[in-house]
């Protein structure tokens, strides 16, 4: 929303001494955050001339040699533009005038000296929607009356400033020079002004030439009006000036008044022609592929989501979006009918974002005044009799099915202060409240406060407590020693664990968007659960809450492969969302995903495989005290991961996870990921951590391999040899798997590194050979595996 400085002070005494900037910061202390305030034009060392003499240059077919009265002295000023002529009124920037093109110098063109420009509102800075078909081809032209050496901007009433405010959108209300005004009345405690709603009716009555009717829910308010006998002609400057400073572009008085109002109140209008659009008018919703020709000229194919006025046999306007053609305004239009209503904001906007964002869209969106609406109508009708020698006809068209009234909200001065942590006194409540327009009726305790309808924000206790902080000021609430009792709270720190841990492993964090593309949420899972939609999504590529993070990495995967960085290492703690049964759930998840090579130490890489992979996790899941429960299934494998080389991740026979490389079809590249529902495993309880000192005396390592079947998995035959080995066996490692000549095609060889150790003194050979042997007999026992001699 443009503020014109200007055009709030129509309605409200600023202080002129107050600096917009001042403004603005003030705006901003009260929740009103701003992106630009400055001058409308703001060009320096500009002065009204008057071309004396204008001779062709010499040496130029184009540029022309003028003498420019500016009121102390004439100058020359060499000017190539098509209309400078003897006689007229122009812009001159002298030089050291800084435009926005750059700074005006003297100098000298072939041959002739040059003392400043002739200049177009263009060159002034004035965006190009604003200017005229003479003003873009050449200077502009003053009336003959401008004073010659006067300033040019404050002759043509353009010495406005502007505040470009960036609003919340639960504040409708600002949207309007009027809302804007009760605003800055709060902050300056300055009283608003009425606005002039006068206007004389004519003999003939509107109900005698139109019928209304409305079929649909979503129309509350639905007035109309006519004016008859308009003259359609440029509007006056004030008017002209105020839609320009507030960035809409002039075209004659009656559509101007149109948006002039829409801007003064916040209510957008509509005019249609009298005379076009027959004897009905009405609203309803639209038929499934009804088309419609809108204003620019576009045939719009509409749905039944879609409001539209008709005239009872066809569409004549899609409702807060745009007019339709058949019913334009135009040059020869005499007898004009005023609609004024309040449409389905959700509607509109569903309407609006397949159409077209406008000005009035945008305020139907928010929710509109139904006082503002009446306002609106008769404000219109006082400026088309004045400007537009309107005779305005009796009687209104009219449908309402809403309820017009302020809110009540009762509350208790206790209440204000104990929310704001304040100790203000009630007459500064109240002050307050007079301050925002609010009546108020005060009861010793609590307050009645009456609410306005153009605060369509304010409906709970909470909003008038907030109103009230604000305009007082936080900065003026006084800091308190607050002496309450404080408990030890729980911090759940197991992700802070976790990200600790795997920075010290080499891995780097990254945090990306929930939202993902619909195609990809099924994906890297096969659990049964109900995506999460976005009901309206910006783009296709962020429409869908995820339900693994596996996606997002994989994204950030590509970004970085795709700049040259093969070595990633990745990992995210994040939400999955989910939707069971009509409830809407979500999991923490842990993903890792790493591909080329690993940093393993000084001078050693590794390439990245799935061992690399698996040794992270069982990293993660003895760190966090899970040590001797996990274990790795080759079984409900995602259909995007490699089928030889995945599983699942399992502890006390629940599955909490997957790992594995993703299938060749997807990527050509080796990548390894994993994920674990962080939520499912902070379920699995655990046991108090112990630790214990290490042995001051040495173990002995004894190295056994065994031929067995290929199905047989190392952790059947690690647990098995667990069993066997005592308590003097503390670890147990894979060192080899092998594959190959000397060994049948349907077994495999494995290796085991075993390390036994006594904590109270030095093992012999002869305590652990009886020990060793029971593991290699238990093993060929249990897994009718054969020991491999060499």
């Amino acid at each position: 929303m443009k503020l014109s400085r200007k055009f709030v002070n129509d309605y409200i005494d600023l202080p002129k001494d107050e600096s917009t900037y001042d403004i603005a910061e003030k705006m901003t202390l009260v929740g009103n955050e701003y992106d630009f305030e400055g001058k409308l034009i703001s060009c320096t060392n500009l002065v009204i001339g008057e071309v004396l003499e204008c001779k062709m240059h010499p040496d130029s077919d184009h540029l022309h040699v003028c003498k420019v009265n500016i009121g102390k002295e004439t100058v020359q000023i060499i000017c190539g533009a098509p209309n400078v002529r003897e006689g007229i009124k122009v812009i001159v920037s002298l030089p050291g005038a800084v435009l926005p093109g750059g700074t005006i110098k003297r100098s000298v063109i072939r041959g002739e000296e040059s003392n400043g420009m002739l200049c177009s509102l263009g060159e002034l800075g004035l965006d190009h929607k604003f200017l005229k078909l003479e003003d873009t081809n050449g200077i502009h032209e003053l009336p003959l009356d401008a004073p010659v050496g006067e300033d040019p901007i404050k002759y043509m009433n353009l010495d406005d400033e502007v505040i470009d405010f960036e609003l919340t959108s639960n504040r409708g209300d600002l949207l309007s020079i009027l809302g804007m005004a009760y605003e800055l009345g709060a902050i300056y405690d300055k009283k608003v002004k009425d606005i002039d709603l006068s206007y004389t009716e004519g003999n003939e009555n509107i109900e005698d030439r139109l019928k209304l009717h409305v079929d649909t829910k979503a129309c509350p308010l639905f007035l109309a009006r006519g004016a008859y006998g308009v003259t359609i002609k440029e509007s006056p400057d004030f008017i002209k000036n105020r839609l320009i400073a507030s960035g809409i572009r002039p075209i004659n008085n009656v559509v101007d008044i149109s948006n002039y109002v829409m801007l003064e109140t916040g209510q957008p209008l509509h005019y249609y022609d009298a005379d076009r659009l027959g004897k009905n008018i009405g609203v309803r919703m639209a038929k499934n592929n009804e088309e419609l020709t809108t204003l620019d000229g576009q045939v719009r194919k509409l749905s039944n989501t879609d409001i539209v006025i008709d005239n009872g046999s066809e569409a004549i306007g899609l409702a807060g979006v745009m007019g339709g053609l058949s019913t334009e305004v135009e040059e020869d239009t005499k007898n004009i009918i005023i609609e004024a209503a309040i449409f389905d904001p959700i509607l509109i906007r569903k309407t609006s974002k397949k159409i077209l964002r406008s000005e009035a869209s945008n305020r139907f969106e928010k929710g509109l005044d139904p006082k503002r609406t009446y306002m609106a109508m008769e404000r219109s009708l006082h400026l088309l009799e004045k400007y537009a020698d309107a005779t305005i006809v009796k009687g209104m068209l009219e449908h309402k099915s809403v309820e017009i009234k302020d809110k009540e909200i009762e509350i208790s001065y206790a209440k204000i202060n104990k929310v704001l942590g304040s100790n203000l006194d009630k007459e500064t409540i109240l002050d307050t409240f007079r301050r925002l327009s609010f009546n108020t009726l005060d009861k010793k305790d609590i307050v009645i406060v009456s609410v306005p309808s153009r605060r369509i924000d304010i409906n709970i206790q909470e909003d008038l407590i907030e109103e009230v902080g604000r305009i007082y000021g936080i900065d003026n609430i006084k800091g308190r020693d607050i002496n309450i009792p404080v408990k030890r709270g729980h911090v759940d720190k197991t992700n802070r664990s976790i990200r600790t841990l795997l920075y010290a492993l080499g891995l780097n964090e990254t945090l990306t968007y929930s939202l993902i593309k619909d195609s990809e949420v099924y994906k890297y899972t096969n659990d049964e659960f109900e995506k999460i939609r976005v009901l309206d999504p910006m783009t296709e590529e962020r429409s869908t809450l995820r339900y693994s993070l596996i996606p997002s990495l994989l994204s950030v995967y590509e970004y970085n492969t795709n700049r040259g960085n093969s070595d990633i290492k990745l990992f995210e703690i994040g939400k999955g969302y989910y939707k069971k049964n009509n409830e809407y759930l979500e999991d923490s998840k842990l993903s890792i995903l790493l591909s080329g090579n690993y940093y393993e130490c000084l001078g050693s890489n590794k390439r990245v495989n799935f061992y690399v992979m698996k040794g992270i996790v069982e990293r993660v899941l003895d760190y966090l005290g899970y040590k001797g429960r996990y274990y790795f299934k080759k079984e409900d494998i995602p259909k995007e991961l490699h089928p030889e080389q995945a599983g699942s991740i399992y502890i006390d026979n629940k599955k909490i996870g997957i790992i594995g490389k993703l299938h060749p079809n997807l990527y050509h590249d080796d990548i390894f990921v994993s994920e674990i529902n962080l939520s499912l495993l902070k379920e699995i309880r655990t046991s108090k951590m112990k630790y214990k000192e290490i042995s001051k005396y040495p173990g002995i390592s004894k190295d056994l391999a065994f031929i067995l079947d290929d199905d047989i998995t190392s952790e059947e035959v690690i647990k098995t040899i667990k069993k066997a080995g005592g308590r003097f066996l503390t670890d147990i490692k894979v060192f080899d798997l092998y594959k190959g000549k000397g060994v049948a095609e349907d077994k495999k060889s494995l290796a085991f590194n075993l390390y036994f150790e006594d904590p109270t003194k030095t093992l012999t050979l002869d305590e652990i050979t009886p020990l060793f042997n029971k593991v290699i007999e238990e093993v060929e026992k249990k897994h009718k595996a054969i020991l491999r001699n060499s």
